[in-house]
């Protein structure tokens, strides 16, 4: 197989950018790395775009691999024939190899192996050839008897010839396929209760069924572990009176009315009630399993990219509130560069008539340390102290003419972190629960320099992620980290281990030797002195050396995403626009687009010696150096008031924020610490199949109430003929 040309033909992208990207990938270049600075070379593929290529090619080269492995074990069995042979080569999916090896492959003690261990093939041969040169098949069965076997009559060695036809019905590739093709298109899954009268949350599928090439993702997950916990019994169900007669026209031939048809019938009906549909089975439920896990996958991806990518809150002092019930609410305060200039407890709880004091407390820190916005844990007691926040903020407009605002913030994986070596580390001052007040409010500062700290998976921005394959879904968690690290790029002089690790080529070894030399010699004032960190070699150099930021640098290059190695590609292109590497980011620069047009790319492209993706990136660094991707994104909903789940009435029009988007639709953050679901029936007046079509998290959307049930505190809510801000 051309990998190549599969892979441009799969992914719709020209062979030559395949190939370059394959050779990059190979030579040990980073996805961001690639993405970024060798545009040219694979026709300006997003990271989004090389990992798929990555993940394909993977795939491909393993299935060639096993494609090579399965001739070499059929040739060494005096099997191989040059057809086999080619059909393998052929093949473009790991399945095809595998139901072409099955006939092959080494069987356990099957019927039909025993039997032809007692010398029956021959008669299954003649029986499937339906060419006996006796009168009956069984007359022929006379010639195979075998006492030793057990075979000792005509019926038994007939019978086990049976057998033997059976399974090689069974492992006809074509035969499989075509039955496999059929029950992906016609079956239906259905499930049972083991214990209908048992409650569990499963009961929506104690009696249910749909078919098999329609049915959702989550829906798939959710019977998957309703099977696994023992509440939930599945199967596979299709026509099998079609399906088995399928297999009897292949094999029986009953149009030319053979000897053996009806024998040959038989066989072939045993072979897919008792092989080959047990086995579809297997196969579909597990490819169904993969398929959805896979899917889960995507959603994590996708959302923890939009949640890592939230605009920050810039120059803002900030109050971090980690709620609390028994041991009190724990706040932090930290300036805008996010080091940490207070903390406290407190009892704002009404039921410890402690309020007052509390009142106290938090508007002297507010007052001394010039708070600005309160971040707020969404937690246990999260509404009780978002009450008490907002009633803090009203008395301080009243009495102090200063407006504050607020904003719940999600602090899923806070505690995980608060009580991991790394906060140990990192505040060896404080106790778990502090830490966790200040991991609240930097999240608020910068969501992506704090949330880097925690595993991904424990963000709350998936659905099933225990239930999928950890080793997958790790890898691709963490790429979408590097990724989005890397897009937004790194202050060399301020960034923490665990944000400088996700810098392109930085492991984590090397993320603290650079944290180690920024304490030992004093804050970086070169990119070019990254070389002298112990195991930063040229490699790790040229991968990083771009993503990582010097703002406050002599060489104002330093501050930009511009990569050391176009350098003097900027400098030309500075001269001969006319312009000083001084004037990098003014609005003298403001023209410097302009210019470039009237000059012609293509004239300054030849000149510098960088192509025309390469020059575009220089001209837009040296207008904005260190531009932020997440300044374009809309900015955080902050809140001055509060309002609790009574106050929602069906019809009433609200704005909040998207939290999490999963298979069957979006949850919605509206400020009354229960989010909202919008069901992806109701999020577009169009039809929509996810709703990542039209939602990502973060996004500041309209609803309108539907339903409120105060009990199970649900809102149903609906954006449909709900206009939208742009």
């Amino acid at each position: 197989m051309d990998l190549i040309a599969q892979l441009a033909r799969e992914l719709n992208l020209k062979a030559a950018n395949v190939e370059a990207a394959v050779k990059l990938i190979d030579e040990g270049n980073t996805i961001p790395f690639i993405s970024r600075y060798r545009k040219e070379a694979t026709g300006g593929m997003d990271d989004v775009a090389l990992r798929a290529l990555d993940e394909r090619l993977s795939y491909l080269r393993n299935l060639e691999q096993r494609k090579e492995d399965v001739i070499l074990l059929i040739d060494a069995q005096g099997k191989l024939t040059p057809e086999l042979e080619q059909q393998i080569r052929e093949a473009t999916q790991l399945q095809r190899v595998e139901d072409l090896y099955k006939p092959y492959r080494k069987k356990r003690m099957t019927r039909a192996q025993k039997a032809r261990e007692a010398g029956l093939e021959p008669l299954a041969n003649m029986i499937i050839m339906q060419a006996s040169a006796k009168g009956s098949a069984l007359d022929a069965a006379a010639d195979y008897v075998n006492e030793e076997a057990g075979f000792d009559t005509p019926e038994k060695a007939l019978a086990g010839a049976a057998d033997i036809v059976a399974e090689t019905v069974a492992e006809d590739p074509e035969n499989v396929a075509d039955l496999r093709a059929f029950t992906q298109n016609t079956a239906d899954i259905v499930v049972e209760a083991t214990d209908p009268a048992e409650k569990t949350p499963y009961e929506p599928y104690y009696s249910y069924d749909e078919p098999l090439r329609r049915i959702p993702n989550h829906r798939v997950l959710a019977i998957d572990r309703g099977e696994r916990e023992g509440f939930l019994k599945v199967t596979i169900q299709v026509d099998a009176e079609r399906a088995a007669g399928i297999v009897s026209w292949m094999f029986a031939r009953k149009k030319t009315g053979g000897k053996s048809a009806e024998l040959v019938d038989a066989a072939a009906r045993d072979a897919y009630s008792r092989l080959i549909h047990p086995s579809l089975e297997n196969e579909l439920r597990g490819e169904l399993s993969d398929a959805a896990a896979e899917g889960a996958i995507k959603v994590f991806g996708d959302n923890l990219r939009q949640l890592l990518l939230q605009p920050p809150i810039r120059g803002k002092t900030v109050m971090g509130l980690d709620p609390g019930y028994r041991m009190g609410c724990k706040v932090a305060v930290v300036d805008p560069t996010g080091k940490v200039l207070d903390t406290n407890v407190v009892y704002p709880v009404p039921e410890f008539k402690r309020v007052d004091q509390a009142k106290k407390t938090i508007k002297a820190m507010v007052l001394k340390n010039g708070v600005e916005v309160m971040a707020i844990g969404n937690g246990t007691a999260g509404h009780e102290t978002e009450e008490f926040a907002a009633e803090v903020i009203r008395e301080l407009a009243d009495e102090k003419n200063l407006h504050l605002q607020y904003m719940v913030v999600s602090e899923a994986g806070a505690s995980v972190y608060s009580a991991s070596k790394l906060a140990a580390e990192e505040f060896p001052q404080f106790d778990v629960n502090l830490r966790s007040a200040v991991s609240i409010a930097r999240r608020l500062q910068d969501p992506l320099a704090e949330l880097v700290k925690i595993d991904p998976k424990a963000v709350g921005v998936g659905q099933y992620q225990h239930d999928m394959p950890q080793k997958r879904l790790n890898e691709t968690l963490d790429g979408v980290v590097e990724d989005c690290v890397n897009s937004v790029g790194v202050d060399l002089n301020t960034a923490s281990a665990p944000l400088l690790r996700r810098v392109a080529g930085v492991s984590a070894a090397t993320a603290k030797n650079i944290v180690a030399w920024r304490e030992e010699e004093g804050a970086f004032t070169s990119r070019a002195q990254l070389k002298k960190v112990k195991g930063l070699g040229p490699k790790a150099y040229e991968q990083c050396a771009g993503f990582l930021r010097l703002p406050e640098a002599k060489n104002r290059l330093d501050a930009t995403a511009v990569h050391p190695e176009s350098y003097a590609a900027a400098k030309a292109l500075l001269d001969a626009c006319g312009y000083t590497a001084a004037e990098i980011g003014t609005d003298k620069l403001a023209d410097l687009p302009g210019v470039v047009r009237a000059k012609g790319a293509g004239t300054l492209c030849e000149a510098l010696g960088v192509g025309e993706p390469t020059l575009n990136d220089i001209v837009a660094e040296l207008c904005k150096p260190g531009r932020d991707v997440r300044d374009s994104l809309p900015k955080p909903l902050l809140r001055s008031d509060v309002m609790g789940l009574d106050d929602l009435k069906p019809g009433m029009e609200l704005t909040g924020t998207v939290r999490n988007v999963i298979d069957f639709g979006a949850f919605v953050d509206l400020g009354v610490h229960q989010d909202g679901l919008v069901h992806v029936s109701q999020i577009s007046d169009k039809f929509i199949k996810h709703p990542r079509e039209v939602l990502k998290v973060g996004d500041i959307v309209r609803v309108k109430v539907l339903n409120v049930d105060t009990a199970k505190k649900r809102i149903a809510l609906t954006m449909k003929g709900v206009p939208q801000q742009n």
